[in-house]
């Protein structure tokens, strides 16, 4: 069993109604054996989260957001803000996911400025960081991946910092079906960890949870698993049945 405790994440971005939302949760603890070693986060969209913080009766799963604002409130049409997500009973929000950053401009100043934000209201971001497919092509990975974490955790000090998990997704593994190949994954999540214990020290470094994030599915969920470095797992499409979903928390090692 790894020292840290492993983190199953559902984002279901902009999938499911309030109704779907409900069923699958209410099916997932039906049919989801308890584990020690686990957690699950299930990120629905926001029109869900009530319906689904309401639905879920087990205290090995929590609530996240799929974004949030960097303010409380103020005139941005649109927006959420981290203190609404804190008030319907999110634990966690997603932070620099891929699609925000390519689709919708996010820079990592704004990534930086949530994840400060989410930090100051009690909840956990999840830092997403990781390359596309041109940057990886040519071996740009490790220097795009540095400064994103770099960015990303710039002014957050050591005791917040224990409280961020951080996701490596591979822009180029994400919706596409490719999936890095364990050892792919495991080098850079050793690389992250080793970029922790610079910025923090050791310590931090061996105690905060690295997932894994781009096509992740019920057929290599056990061999991405088994690498030491990784410690669970960002789960996009795959998460949207209970079937593939439950058998990828159910990983064997």
């Amino acid at each position: 069993m790894k020292a840290r405790k492993t983190l199953i994440a559902a984002n279901w971005k902009m999938h499911k109604t309030v109704e779907e939302a409900v069923t699958f949760v209410k099916d997932l603890q039906e049919r989801l054996p308890f584990r020690e070693d686990r957690n699950v986060m299930i990120a629905p969209p926001f029109t869900a989260l009530i319906a689904v913080r309401s639905a879920i009766r087990r205290n090995d799963i929590w609530l996240g957001a799929q974004n949030c604002h960097w303010e409380d409130k103020g005139p941005f049409t649109g927006e959420v803000s981290p203190l609404m997500l804190y008030d319907v009973g999110c634990q966690f929000a997603i932070i620099g996911h891929s699609e925000r950053r390519h689709i919708f401009g996010e820079t990592d100043e704004m990534v930086n400025r949530k994840v400060k934000a989410v930090l100051g209201k009690g909840l956990r971001p999840i830092l997403c960081v990781g390359e596309k497919l041109e940057e990886r092509e040519v071996g740009e990975t490790f220097n795009v991946v540095s400064r994103q974490l770099k960015e990303g955790l710039k002014g957050v000090g050591r005791k917040e910092a224990d409280r961020v998990v951080i996701a490596y997704e591979p822009v180029w593994a994400i919706g596409t079906g490719r999936t890095a190949k364990p050892y792919q994954a495991q080098e850079v999540h050793a690389f992250i960890r080793g970029m922790l214990s610079e910025l923090y020290d050791n310590g931090l470094a061996s105690s905060v949870q690295v997932l894994y994030g781009g096509s992740v599915k019920p057929d290599n969920v056990d061999e991405l698993m088994a690498e030491p470095d990784i410690d669970g797992l960002l789960v996009g499409g795959a998460s949207l049945e209970v079937d593939s979903f439950c058998r990828i928390v159910s990983y064997r090692v």
